[in-house]
């Protein structure tokens, strides 16, 4: 190929599909794209097929244990596993050297993300206790990373840097408490049996890593036995992604210092095997100083680094098209505009994540804890808490947990559509304004 083309075609295509992919929010408008599809097709003439296809059943058979579920029950249980895997890295990373990592900068998130988990709770609550709907209430808590910081992303510099990583902590935090939801208040029934098993394969893990065994494939094996064992004991399987995480070293095998003067001595004996042509040596060479790269990043970082593309472009859009398709007419929106299910999440997550982020946030800075993000103002506050408003794919999640009902199933996912879209707008449209103003009026 000529270079002159080989330029052109990595200018037009290839340069552009690596922004696309590192872009903050090309992984919400991936999840936008199969959450519309899964509304259109859901609506369309062929609405049957997509039931259908998601309450297909589908069988694993290990000999030991039978597995047997709908192809969504796999898509929820299995591949959503990974996405909390995910989010349990992101997690540690936080605690252990991001914004999370000292209770100076913590304290600002984690009281906000307090707020807006406790106060949306209680506003659903208020609209449906006592009625069949009120198991829902852990619905309107949660945040939706992917669309709250890629609605950041659309606003640029507009907004502070600041108040970017005071979102991203504050997500964070609020998909811990998530968990811990998903883990107390939506557990089925326990299996004592599969809870041995559990300890069983966590024991195994951990023998592993005191042993220093280092290899991928090890782990993977030992992660499914956890799974299954997690996914039989009445917890929901998802949380054995986030157990896996937490014992995920955060730090690298290799001393950077020590990996500095290795790969230097290496290099000097690869420059000696070119020049006298021995080719095998070079070969062995290059084999150490790969083993010594992968070495000198901690498993958490090269496990974040691969999985996170897979999960922001395959597991959550493949989630939101099992679980967003909604049938949307005038009957089916009258009726959600009378439900309390539908009332509480939307007032939970446009009206509750706002007051409580930014109520919580005012208690933390005056008591002294903790002070507002750099470049941030209470305005830029409340937009971002507006933000968090867009509770969507673990809002869906939870859906799933708290009701067997498909009415009720209907009038939650009509609320979390309904106050996500709200509460994006709402937010973009008050960071906008915050931006424009303080750009016509500059601080002295």
């Amino acid at each position: 190929m000529p270079a002159v083309l080989r330029t052109f075609l990595s200018a037009r295509l290839v340069r552009p599909a690596q922004a696309f992919v590192h872009t903050e929010a090309s992984g919400g408008l991936v999840l936008l794209a199969a959450t519309a599809a899964a509304i259109a097709w859901a609506n369309s003439p062929w609405d049957e097929a997509y039931y259908d296809l998601w309450h297909a059943g589908l069988s694993l058979d290990f000999n030991l244990v039978r597995i047997d579920e709908t192809l969504g029950h796999f898509v929820n249980d299995g591949l959503m596993t990974i996405f909390f895997f995910v989010v349990g890295l992101e997690i540690k990373r936080e605690l252990v050297e991001g914004e999370l990592a000292s209770p100076r900068r913590a304290a600002l998130p984690a009281v906000a993300a307090l707020g807006g988990m406790v106060v949306p709770a209680l506003i659903y609550f208020a609209w449906n206790a006592g009625s069949s709907g009120q198991h829902g209430w852990g619905i309107p808590m949660a945040t939706d990373i992917a669309f709250a910081l890629g609605a950041l992303a659309l606003l640029g510099s507009r907004v502070s840097f600041g108040l970017k990583v005071f979102l991203l902590a504050l997500a964070i935090v609020d998909d811990l408490g998530a968990i811990a939801v998903i883990a107390i208040f939506y557990t089925d029934d326990l299996s004592l049996e599969a809870l041995a098993w559990s300890g069983a394969a966590l024991a195994l893990i951990l023998a592993a890593r005191r042993a220093g065994v280092r290899s991928t494939d090890v782990y993977v094996v030992l992660g499914a036995l956890l799974w299954v064992a997690v996914l039989k004991s009445g917890i929901h399987a998802t949380i054995a992604g986030v157990v896996l995480a937490a014992l995920t070293p955060a730090r690298p095998y290799s001393d950077r210092a020590a990996f500095d003067d290795r790969v230097r001595d290496l290099l000097a004996q690869f420059r000696a095997a070119q020049a006298a042509g021995d080719h095998e040596r070079e070969q062995y060479l290059l084999k150490e100083m790969e083993w010594l790269a992968r070495g000198a990043e901690s498993p958490l970082d090269r496990l974040e680094r691969v999985l996170h593309p897979w999960v922001s472009y395959l597991v959550v859009p493949l989630f939101a098209l099992a679980n967003a398709g909604l049938i949307i007419s005038s009957d089916a929106l009258r009726a959600a505009a009378e439900s309390p299910v539908t009332m509480g999440i939307f007032m939970g997550l446009v009206l509750g994540k706002v007051t409580g982020i930014t109520a919580f946030a005012w208690l933390a800075v005056r008591l002294g804890w903790a002070a507002l993000p750099a470049g941030a103002g209470w305005a830029d506050l409340a937009g971002a808490g507006l933000l968090a408003g867009i509770g969507f794919t673990v809002s869906l999640f939870i859906t799933g947990l708290a009701f067997d009902d498909s009415l009720l199933i209907a009038e939650a996912k009509m609320g979390i559509f309904g106050a996500s879209i709200a509460a994006g707008a709402l937010g973009m449209a008050a960071l906008s304004l915050r931006a424009r103003h303080a750009a016509a009026h500059p601080s002295p």
